[in-house]
């Protein structure tokens, strides 16, 4: 019986034994050729957020969580209404500025006015000391032959020392009224400079009120809600995570001799751990200039090979705006690569998609 149980022991070892060997000449991978080359990685996308450039108050959120949206849509709002008020408040120094300004130039035509009538009271007053000189003059001559009394001629001379105070005072006049010209002109000056702050301000708050207003950057998919409205964040607070689902790759790494045989613009091709039926073409769009050591959560062909490049893979964007619900980030999967672009891609790596 012992020697039976140990033949039918055997039997059985060696019937393993080749079913093993079979099943491995069936599954093992076709030689390595160097025409091809695969890494493992995961499909990323570019993660943009979404955030308060101010701290404050989220006063509503527009989106939920997978929502698709387009540059420039509205995704948030902060409460803006302390700055709004601020704004009515610097407005309102603005239009008060403006008043000022109009009454300074009132002043300065006030002033002008002055000045111009200054001057003709010059004139009338160099008139008047003219007058007072001829008649002066005729008075001494008549005095000098006593035809006219000592009162008289002293009348005269006196007139035109009064002439000559009078035109003193005139000129007096004049420069008054134009340093009064001058101090209007000042404080037009100073009313347009306080327009100009109050006009700044105003554009300053404007500002501010429409950073209130939170927009996409670009288009993709709302990641994450971060906060919740009547949450208070601060500068710079996150609100909420974008994937820009037309800028989608795949990291994965390379062995040094496989890396530097792969140039920009490889074609590539990428199979999901979660849809192994479906071939994605890929172009490559980054190979790292520096080797790093191979991570732990990534797998090579070679076991040998410690220093690995990374790689990026990038799908074309027209493909993915095809297909923007099928866009999920974080999937494991292998990326090919044709290293010899003579070379046809095999059966089971021509592109298939949904």
């Amino acid at each position: 019986m012992k020697t039976t149980n140990s033949k039918a022991t055997w039997i059985i070892a060696a019937i393993v034994a080749i079913s093993a060997a079979a099943a491995w000449q069936f599954l093992k991978p076709q030689g390595d050729d160097g025409n091809f080359v695969s890494g493992n990685g995961r499909i990323e996308a570019t993660e943009v957020d979404v955030a308060a450039k101010a701290a404050g108050r989220v006063q509503d959120i527009l989106v939920n969580e997978g929502d698709f949206v387009a540059a420039d849509q509205v995704i948030a709002r902060m409460d803006m209404k302390a700055v709004e008020a601020q704004l009515a408040q610097a407005r309102a120094e603005a239009a008060n500025a403006r008043s000022a300004r109009e009454t300074a130039l009132a002043q300065v035509a006030q002033r002008k006015a002055d000045v111009a009538m200054a001057e003709a009271v010059l004139v009338q007053r160099r008139s008047e000391l003219d007058l007072a000189r001829k008649t002066n003059a005729r008075s001494q001559a008549l005095r000098a032959d006593r035809a006219i009394s000592e009162q008289v001629a002293d009348d005269n001379l006196a007139r035109v020392h009064n002439a000559e105070a009078n035109i003193n005072v005139a000129h007096a006049q004049i420069a008054a009224t134009q340093a009064g010209v001058k101090a209007a002109e000042a404080q037009v000056e100073q009313a347009e400079a306080a327009i100009q702050a109050a006009l700044a301000v105003v554009t300053r708050l404007e500002t501010e009120i429409e950073d209130g207003v939170l927009k996409a950057p670009r288009s993709g998919r709302v990641q994450y809600r971060i906060v919740q409205p009547g949450e208070v964040v601060g500068s710079g607070g996150k609100i909420v995570s974008l994937v820009d689902i037309g800028d989608v790759y795949m990291t994965f790494f390379l062995p040094e001799m496989a890396a530097g045989r792969v140039a920009i613009g490889t074609e590539a091709r990428i199979v999901l751990d979660a849809a192994q039926h479906y071939v994605i073409p890929a172009h490559i769009s980054y190979v790292a200039s520096i080797a790093q050591f191979t991570p732990k959560t990534v797998e090579t062909q070679s076991e040998r090979q410690k220093m690995v490049f990374r790689v990026k893979a990038r799908i074309d964007p027209e493909l993915l705006a095809k297909y923007p619900e099928h866009v999920k980030t974080g999937l494991p999967g292998v990326a090919h690569v044709r290293l010899d672009d003579g070379k046809p891609w095999p059966d089971e790596l021509q592109t298939r998609l949904p």
